[in-house]
């Protein structure tokens, strides 16, 4: 069975710059490296792995690989964001030292169920930071909120509009 989330792994452009940011800046512990020379097909490489603890104790990492090729670009938050939870006073606190800091900053978004800020990490990424309301549980709860009926009656509406002629 599946416990929690142990890491995601995300590429990165500079680890130290990735650092100032998720240490520095959102004050996540730079928890460990790994170094790799090899990969496990035997690979020569140059990468280091970084590992940043979240208060539950799970991590965000990143492979800073300048030997492979990635395109870097500035994900759409539909693309791919990372949200990470915090206490509601967080939210302004953050937003403002983003500006401050002339971080990319957007917010505060009301979601119902959640409230969000949003900044742009040095490699492009989006990053929320996400505080509950009252509603989250509710909100949340599938034997309530018809997730699954809303998500065949989406699927259904897919397959629909994949099969109408053009």
């Amino acid at each position: 069975m599946i416990r929690k989330l142990h890491h995601n792994a995300y590429r990165c452009r500079d680890s130290e710059q990735t650092r100032q940011f998720y240490e520095d800046f959102l004050g996540l512990r730079l928890a460990g490296t790994l170094e790799i020379k090899e990969t496990k097909s035997g690979r020569r490489t140059n990468t280091l792995h970084t590992f940043y603890e979240l208060e539950d104790g799970s991590y965000l990492a990143f492979f800073d690989a300048p030997d492979m090729d990635f395109e870097f670009k500035n994900q759409h938050d539909y693309d791919l964001h990372i949200a990470l939870e915090v206490e509601e006073p967080v939210l302004a606190q953050m937003m403002a030292k983003g500006k401050a800091r002339g971080i990319e900053t957007r917010g505060i978004s009301d979601h119902g169920f959640i409230h969000s800020i949003y900044f742009r990490d040095p490699n492009g990424y989006v990053i929320e930071l996400t505080a509950r309301t009252p509603e989250h549980a509710r909100a949340m709860d599938p034997a309530i909120n018809g997730a699954r009926a809303r998500l065949d009656q989406w699927s259904a509406h897919r397959l629909r509009e994949r099969k109408a002629p053009t």
